[in-house]
């Protein structure tokens, strides 16, 4: 008999059966590292019913941190299928067990007696599975057998991270734990955050090279695609949405408005937007040509207005700016050097602000003037290693010396530098030392808004004052959610980043 099916050939087979009056079991799960534990709950699955009936996640919804799945789902089902009590196995490609349960009705739906306690399931899907199976009339049942946490062992017997990281997951386990970290982050939901910087659309055009030009020495290219995102302050708010009930957003769009519609119909309800429409200026545009195979960008065309808000706006932006600013216990900017803000503006943010997380870039518009010193007196800023280098001129001066020396002169409270993929270091100027953690990214897609998504986390960590490694641990995992996947295609979900966490710090 052979086990593997696909979900198709196995709810035509389960359908028979079922007509045969035969009692079918379902158990589903991940199954990464197949133990004594998985053995015995499986065997008292199979002692319920008839026919055992395994599904297991697909690898691209596997939510265990970086690096998992350890084993692939190929793999995952061969080591499933060759246990005498399961009759078939097959892949759900799907992020819960909702799907299986629809498709094959089983009797039962088995699950593990760690599952029984509903709250600490963080997704909540346990008990959708549980009112899908109650909908088909099965019946739910926990095993009362051994336990053990994949995860858990995953992590000790692996090199899925590097010493430096192993030593950090371990410190931050023993001192703050998941549970109290947990709370902490369900705790953003109460800030009142204000954000802001340039509106920026991220256009992808997809393309094939069809070849050279008959007529030009040029490369001739073919669009297959094109992908539409939302950029610059607008990723900033979407990734904290799922995290802040309160998220204000204030901006610059084009004089014609253009954009508004789509940015008002992608934007959650609980983010509010408060727009300057910028004279003679469009919305900022960043086109990238992208080799649709490689996934690599070929070229980029910025449509694009550098110039200063004139005086009339820039005074209604100013005032906007006290006015939000008052009301907001947390301030995140992200100045792109694209004429939003002006030295008077910047000094209006660090002066009023109660919590200023700041991102201050160089770009390929604003190379040799970077705005860091328009800023004094704040709370945090993220900058990369070329960055720091470039407003200090000293390309070889150990790093440690510019961060101190720009923390001082600019009186930054926690600076954080990002060093690509070989992680981040941060400094806390009160205490005078640094916190060091490599990098979490395991698939590079995209880089673009990496640091924005670790801007948008590491601002409610440090403002919540959990310690700076805890809140480099969990801006690092933000970013490596962000380079997953194209452009801000995806927003980085609270729940998604609980797991992580859960199961790193086991």
């Amino acid at each position: 008999m052979k086990k593997i099916v696909s979900t198709k050939t196995l709810s035509k087979t389960i359908s028979k059966l079922k007509a045969k009056g035969k009692k079918v079991v379902l158990c589903h799960g991940v199954f990464d590292l197949l133990h004594i534990g998985h053995i015995k709950h499986l065997k008292k699955a199979k002692e319920l019913g008839d026919k055992l009936v395994v599904t297991i996640t697909s690898d691209r919804y596997v939510n265990k941190g970086p690096n998992r799945p350890a084993f692939n789902q190929n793999l995952r089902c061969e080591s499933i299928a060759a246990l005498e009590p399961v009759d078939y196995v097959a892949i759900n490609d799907s992020p819960t067990a909702i799907n299986p349960i629809k498709l094959i009705k089983p009797n039962i739906y088995c699950k593990g007696k760690d599952y029984k306690n509903l709250n600490d399931d963080i997704t909540g899907e346990i008990k959708n599975e549980i009112k899908e199976t109650k909908k088909i009339n099965g019946k739910l049942f926990f095993t009362e057998e051994l336990t053990f946490s994949s995860s858990r062992l995953i992590n000790r017997s692996t090199d899925f991270y590097s010493p430096r990281q192993k030593k950090i997951i371990k410190k931050i386990s023993k001192i703050s734990g998941f549970k109290n970290i947990k709370k902490i982050i369900e705790d953003f939901k109460k800030l009142r955050i204000l954000v802001i910087g340039e509106t920026i659309i991220d256009q992808y055009n997809f393309c094939e090279a069809i070849g050279k030009s008959g007529k030009e020495p040029i490369l001739v290219l073919k669009e297959t695609q094109k992908d539409q995102y939302l950029g610059g302050v607008l990723s900033i708010a979407r990734n904290l949405s799922e995290f802040s009930n309160k998220i204000t957003v204030l901006s610059t769009i084009g004089e014609k408005k253009d954009y508004l519609k789509d940015i008002n119909k992608q934007l959650p309800k609980n983010i509010k937007t408060k727009f300057i429409y910028k004279k003679n200026s469009p919305t900022i545009v960043k086109r990238r040509y992208v080799d649709n195979i490689s996934n690599s960008k070929v070229f980029g065309i910025y449509n694009i207005n550098d110039e200063i808000l004139n005086k009339k706006d820039e005074a209604i932006f100013n005032k906007l700016l006290k006015k939000e600013i008052k009301r907001s216990d947390l301030v995140i900017t992200s100045d792109y050097g694209h004429g939003l803000i002006s030295k008077k503006s910047a000094n209006l943010i660090c002066k009023d602000s109660k919590f200023l997380a700041l991102n201050a870039q160089v770009n390929a518009s604003n190379i040799g003037y970077h705005t860091i010193r328009n800023y004094n007196n704040f709370d945090t800023l993220i900058i990369n290693e070329k960055e720091i280098r470039h407003e200090m001129r000293d390309k070889i001066s150990k790093l440690e010396i510019l961060m101190a020396n720009i923390s001082k002169e600019r009186n930054i409270k926690n600076l954080i530098v990002t060093l690509g993929g070989k992680g981040s270091v941060l400094y806390n100027k009160k205490k005078n030392k640094y916190f060091y953690i490599d990098a979490y990214a395991h698939k590079i897609v995209d880089k673009v808004g990496a640091g924005d998504a670790m801007l948008s986390l590491i601002g409610p960590c440090l403002k919540s004052k959990i310690n700076s490694d805890t809140a480099l641990l969990i801006s690092s995992l933000a970013a490596a959610h962000s380079v997953e996947t194209i452009g801000n295609k995806h927003s980085i979900s609270k729940i998604k980043m609980l797991k992580t966490l859960e199961n790193i710090l086991k």
